[in-house]
């Protein structure tokens, strides 16, 4: 979690969700999670946003940590007015909006349905189009009590083989650029601190939003010409959990749009890959259009 800010179950008029806000006067973000997720792994990977002065409002998808999951909020459709309605209970009009991997596409249906309230668009690796989990019992592994003391315990007694096992999983790298990554993620402190992190942000309650992401994702079919915001598409082109396609399909499909190749880079490579910082540097630049 976010050093600063709080997370609170805010009560909307669509339903209840579970939210991070850092606070601040600064300009408001929304951040939406990938598949797994939850509002900490909002706040972790916003952190970043927030000490460019941003406030970052970080939700629970429907069915992780403490957001219920209801037939009323499962479709990518209803959650973006979910995500719609909590920013209307937090009082915040006109936001940008961020959103990595499966918090994609709710997130391009929010932009769709909201043009003169979404400021700007950042989609990191984003869920565009159709999508079928490949290896949903190895995820499945991960949830409940066991999977996050699982984590805890990888991270504590193996963490630079843990930081090794989540690039070769994260990325279709050769074995010399992926040995590369590896080094220079372990010799940065606050790199290799931040992806120990994040593993406790894939762990825990979050099975019922999976199994409902599963469920959803293989038929979507997302509105992406009629999004109007500017939007900025970040993904590494050897993403090996969603395929850089994606983001090739949404360019094509979005009139307003910019792609950002990363090369030999993983599925979190804005935080943990190469020139991270300047490609953070240019999501923020973004972010303030």
């Amino acid at each position: 979690m976010a050093a600063d800010g709080a997370t609170t179950v805010v009560e909307t008029g669509v339903g209840t969700v579970e939210a991070y806000d850092s606070g601040g006067d600064g300009p408001a973000v929304l951040f939406v999670h990938g598949t797994p997720g939850g509002c900490d792994q909002g706040a972790l990977m916003g952190e970043f946003l927030v000490r460019a002065g941003m406030r970052v409002v970080a939700p629970s998808r429907p069915g992780y940590l403490d957001t219920p999951l209801t037939a009323d909020v499962a479709t990518p459709a209803q959650q973006a007015v979910l995500h719609a309605a909590l920013m209307d209970t937090l009082g915040v009009d006109r936001f940008a909006l961020m959103c990595w991997s499966g918090g994609g596409p709710s997130s391009y249906q929010l932009a769709a349905d909201l043009p003169a309230r979404v400021s700007a668009f950042v989609a990191i690796a984003a869920v565009s189009k159709p999508y079928t989990f490949e290896h949903p019992s190895q995820e499945a592994i991960l949830f409940g009590r066991p999977g996050a003391w699982l984590m805890k315990e990888m991270a504590r007694h193996s963490p630079k083989a843990t930081v090794k096992m989540l690039v070769t999983e994260e990325g279709d790298l050769s074995k010399a650029a992926a040995k590369e990554l590896v080094g220079a993620i372990w010799a940065d402190e606050s790199r290799r601190e931040w992806v120990l992190r994040w593993l406790s942000t894939v762990s825990g309650a979050r099975e019922e939003g999976f199994t409902n992401d599963r469920g959803q994702f293989p038929s979507l079919d997302l509105p992406l010409a009629t999004v109007t915001a500017p939007v900025l598409l970040v993904h590494a082109s050897t993403d090996s959990d969603v395929p850089f396609e994606h983001s090739t399909y949404a360019a094509n499909q979005i009139p307003n749009c910019e792609l950002l190749e990363i090369e030999n880079g993983t599925h979190i490579s804005v935080w943990t890959g190469p020139d991270d910082v300047v490609t953070r540097e240019r999501i923020v630049t973004h972010l303030r259009w």
